[in-house]
């Protein structure tokens, strides 16, 4: 073969081996998502520390031929990182990691000082049960519905959590369907609430009922930890993380601990 023929099979060859021919609809669709929700988190600063890891994790499982996320087979033991990180999410490790740092960032001062106002957030799960139905007349299976349903009525680590259950089959698109409605929501919350309220019902202030002690605030965690877990024991994991996190923060004893649950820890398993 000349050197003519060799360099254009050289050519063909590598052309064959790139990702341009595993390009689908479906890459390109989820590729130009993945720029959108860029855009939405540099350009206009809609919770760029959610948007711009998911953004560029979709960008990379996206493009064909990567590998990013392959298996590991029998043929190449070793799968993609995306894979082994993806882990962490299937296992169910890093919701419970995350609600650890949620934990430490919160303040229960207010619900401790009104406890009907837990009725508002119960209320708030009647979108839960629109949506299942919802999915559900769309064909998809009882635990499916389920998990698309907990989404809008529940944070990104809850979601993940109730899809590594129910249907892990559609985790990955749970993940970022939570995440990408968490980050959109100064998008679609603002025209919804000019709707439904006034100006002035917008401008008030709320305010705690009472000061709540330290003391008070000490007993909440480990007495809903022990309430909560025996109501729901499958949820005890979740429940027990959170509330470990509130009392590293409010017990005083270990703020090294609550600093580091609430930020450090926080921005790792965001970006894993």
């Amino acid at each position: 073969m000349d050197f003519a023929g060799m360099f254009v099979n050289s050519i063909v060859d590598f052309f064959a081996a790139s990702g341009f021919t595993g390009i689908t609809m479906g890459s390109v669709l989820m590729i130009c998502v993945a720029l959108l929700f860029m855009y939405l988190a540099i350009e206009k600063d809609y919770e760029p520390l959610l948007l711009v890891p998911i953004s560029f994790g979709m960008l990379l499982v996206n493009l064909p031929l990567s590998g990013v996320m392959n298996h590991p087979t029998e043929a190449v033991p070793v799968g993609g990182m995306l894979y082994y990180l993806y882990q962490g999410d299937e296992l169910g490790i890093f919701p419970p990691l995350i609600f650890l740092g949620v934990g430490a960032m919160t303040d229960f001062g207010p619900l401790i000082a009104n406890p009907k106002s837990i009725f508002l957030g119960a209320a708030a799960q009647l979108g839960v049960f629109i949506s299942f139905l919802g999915a559900m007349f769309l064909g998809f299976t009882p635990g499916q519905a389920a998990s698309i349903g907990i989404i809008g009525g529940a944070d990104g680590p809850t979601s993940i959590y109730l899809a590594t259950k129910l249907s892990p089959e559609i985790l990955g698109a749970v993940a970022v369907s939570a995440y990408s409605y968490m980050s959109l929501v100064p998008i679609i919350q603002p025209p919804i609430m000019k709707m439904f309220t006034t100006k002035e019902a917008r401008g008030i202030v709320m305010e705690q009922l009472r000061p709540v002690s330290q003391r008070e605030k000490i007993i909440f965690p480990i007495v809903t930890t022990i309430i909560g877990s025996l109501l729901v024991p499958s949820a005890a994991i979740l429940i027990g993380m959170l509330m470990l996190g509130n009392l590293f923060k409010e017990c005083g004893a270990v703020p090294a601990l609550a600093r580091t649950a609430g930020d450090a820890m926080m921005y790792i398993i965001v970006v894993f």
